[in-house]
């Protein structure tokens, strides 16, 4: 069971290179911020896994905290992408 756990964690490693590129190359800051949003998720996983695999109950600690950050980090791009007064604007239908 840790071969599998350890074998899929090294898979999703390999999507954050994916997602390395797109924060590299990203035509727009949404994509950048899907991709960083993907590193976040995919640490989480990868954190959970590496856990069970090792018995390591600090790494599901670990896990906790990364989802927390990500969550965070996800609205403070979307308060800084998209200023207020255009949100304003799209909610009294104007």
């Amino acid at each position: 069971m840790a071969e599998l756990c350890l074998g899929l964690a090294l898979l999703l490693l390999l999507t954050i290179v994916a997602g390395l590129v797109r924060v590299l190359r990203g035509p727009t800051a949404a994509d950048r911020m899907l991709a960083a949003q993907l590193f976040g998720t995919t640490g989480v996983a990868i954190l959970l896994l590496l856990g069970q695999a090792t018995g390591l109950s600090a790494l599901w600690d670990g896990a906790l905290i990364f989802a927390l950050l990500a969550a965070i980090a996800a609205v403070t791009f979307v308060r800084c992408a998209w200023p207020q007064e255009a949100k304003e604007g799209e909610t009294h239908g104007g």
